[in-house]
């Protein structure tokens, strides 16, 4: 197994690859570093999908998650990891890594080409190039902070709280294809957290450790060539973009009233 993940995001650079090397082969990591400008063009993207007013309440949320949340998310990060550190070893040192800017650039095509992983997981921001992810011989598969194929992109827990939708916060364990997160599902993971006390990103972290030994247990078993997909779900679906301000106060608020 590969993982490929943000140099900079240190719940998977080191507490993800400790956990996948306590069931599997870890043969590979892939670190992506990316540029400032990417943020940039992320942005640019963002403001053309919703407008500038929407931006703003984009980057209202962005403000407002640093000088609320962040720091208490971050020291609840740092504990797990420690905890993590304890539960499973590290990767092995002489593991081979590959620094990038750029997951899709052909050093990581040669790169998979080499080891030959059965799959990868991917934990990163991108969409991946077919040539990336078809290299694995079982493919690539990623664990979609959402349930699919209700809510799509990076941002679905968040999105499903704002809509009062908790029965779909969770995570989906799917294979990669050309869409954004349209692949073949593979499972679905869910925990009983709290919404008044967690914010998103704790939630999309705490519900791959609440779930780490049965997602395990089914990454070995697509690995084996035993798995296959689940049926179809028939539900709407739909492709969420950033966290807004406006939406997180509303679905605070409701939280607040309902108890």
């Amino acid at each position: 197994m590969v993982l490929i993940c943000h140099a900079d995001d240190r719940f998977d650079r080191e507490l993800v690859s400790r956990w996948l090397g306590s069931f599997a082969e870890l043969v590979g990591i892939v670190e992506i570093q990316e540029r400032p400008a990417l943020r940039w063009r992320r942005l640019r993207a963002e403001a053309r999908r919703v407008g500038l007013a929407r931006l703003l309440d984009v980057l209202a949320f962005r403000l407002y998650y640093r000088l609320m949340l962040a720091d208490e998310d971050s020291a609840w990060e740092r504990t797990v990891r420690a905890e993590a550190a304890t539960r499973w070893p590290a990767p092995d040192p002489a593991t081979p890594v590959l620094r990038t800017h750029d997951p899709n650039d052909e050093s990581v095509r040669s790169f998979l080409a080499r080891l030959a992983p059965d799959l990868v997981l991917a934990r990163c921001k991108w969409l991946l190039r077919r040539a990336i992810y078809s290299v694995p011989r079982l493919g690539t598969f990623v664990l979609h902070p959402g349930i699919c194929p209700q809510y799509r992109n990076a941002h679905g827990c968040f999105w499903a709280l704002a809509e009062g939708d908790a029965a779909n916060v969770g995570m989906t364990l799917l294979a990669i294809d050309d869409g954004i997160d349209t692949g073949p599902v593979y499972g679905y993971y869910r925990y009983r957290f709290d919404a008044l006390r967690e914010s998103h990103i704790r939630i999309q972290h705490r519900v791959l450790l609440e779930n780490a030994t049965a997602i395990g247990e089914r990454l070995l078993t697509i690995a084996a060539g035993r798995a296959a997909p689940l049926p179809p779900v028939d539900a709407s679906s739909r492709n969420w973009g950033q966290p807004w301000l406006s939406a997180y106060l509303r679905y605070r608020d409701r939280l607040r009233h309902s108890r």
